[in-house]
């Protein structure tokens, strides 16, 4: 995709499936990449970061470690986690948590990167923000708490778009739908066709890859995207776009 070589870039939620997509991306583009999240596989080579986005102390901290190695030309805010499927599972606990997971601890660990950024992106030709959202930002898909934080963090995505443009620096936006990764492990693990009956709700008929949200943050990253700024890509097999099956019920479409 090029324009990524040598840069410094940060990612979040990065042991996970998509996390790892992410990685793999942007070092096959020669991007030298600072992988943060709870933890990480043995054997994981490369500059790793182990903090808990829900300890603001620790996500500060973290931060600082992070600024150790290098002010960064691209952070990808990635992380994420739900367990609160409906209103009725909902704790205060829950609330707290997921948007601690979700929301909190991204917004303070991006504006302590960004306050670093600022000074030094419009000598390095522009720097970048993406975060990863869910298509449950956009419309009630479950899991309330997850949800509300989600679109929080697209709010910010804006804010940073719209004020910190004059510095260059970008700030956008990626939708994944349902993603086959290890999230889903509690629901299969309850229901084992739950996968297959999702999928047929897509436009697309299935599911998207972690490779497939990952090739949409490379490019929302890269200098291949240098006009575009506020914007989300939504990576939704077409979900949000309608049903298909709303279409049959309704005898619309055969």
């Amino acid at each position: 995709m090029g324009g990524l070589s040598g840069k410094r870039v940060v990612v979040t939620g990065a042991a996970g499936h998509i996390g790892r997509a992410l990685l793999a991306a942007f070092a096959a583009e020669g991007a030298r990449v600072a992988a943060c999240d709870l933890d990480f596989a043995p054997g994981f080579a490369g500059e790793a970061h182990r903090f808990d986005l829900c300890d603001r102390a620790a996500t500060l901290a973290g931060a600082e470690a992070i600024l150790g190695g290098g002010v960064p030309d691209v952070v990808v805010s990635n992380a994420g986690w739900t367990r609160a499927d409906a209103l009725g599972a909902v704790t205060p606990e829950a609330v707290v948590a997921e948007m601690d997971a979700n929301f909190t601890g991204a917004a303070l660990l991006t504006e302590r990167l960004l306050r670093a950024m600022r000074p030094l992106a419009a000598s390095r030709g522009g720097a970048s923000f993406v975060f990863v959202l869910s298509a449950n930002a956009h419309a009630h898909l479950g899991n309330p708490p997850y949800s509300a934080a989600k679109a929080a963090l697209g709010a910010w995505a804006r804010a940073i778009a719209v004020e910190e443009g004059v510095h260059g620096i970008r700030a956008n936006t990626v939708s994944p739908a349902s993603v086959r990764t290890g999230a889903w492990s509690y629901r299969v693990a309850r229901d084992p066709g739950v996968l297959d009956r999702v999928s047929a709700l897509y436009p697309l008929g299935r599911l998207v890859t972690p490779e497939e949200v990952a090739e949409a943050v490379l490019f929302l990253a890269s200098p291949r995207a240098s006009g575009i700024t506020g914007a989300d890509l939504r990576v939704d097999g077409g979900l949000l776009a309608g049903s298909l099956p709303f279409l049959q019920a309704i005898g619309a479409h055969t």
